[in-house]
């Protein structure tokens, strides 16, 4: 077997290098751009973080206004109640020749 020149070693050689060369510009280029959309990806999260935690903060009152329907409708139960009884008493006053004295007097006296 016979050596090889250094002719043909300094080609190989130099051939090495320009396809290492090469390939480490890809690489170098390939990561840039990966790099980038990361980047537009993070701010593309950001946006949308930032919009969904304004939408909770406009919707978190909608669980509330459940309980104020529930209050609300406690009240006008309550409300219906108090004018059924006034309208009694009054309907009591309008027909009873004794009232007040009715009712202050000493069947409700302690």
């Amino acid at each position: 077997m016979s050596q090889p020149s250094a002719a043909a070693v300094e080609r190989v050689w130099i051939t090495t290098l320009v396809v290492y060369a090469v390939v480490l510009v890809v690489v170098a280029i390939l990561l840039t751009l990966i790099v980038r959309a990361a980047r537009q990806i993070r701010a593309g999260v950001s946006a949308i973080w930032t919009v969904g935690q304004k939408i909770a903060n406009n919707t978190i009152h909608i669980a509330l206004l459940d309980t104020t329907n529930h209050v609300a409708g406690d009240i006008l139960a309550s409300a219906v109640g108090v004018g059924g009884a006034t309208a009694a008493i009054k309907a009591h006053a309008e027909s009873c020749p004794g009232c007040p004295a009715c009712v202050i007097g000493p069947r409700w006296a302690p």
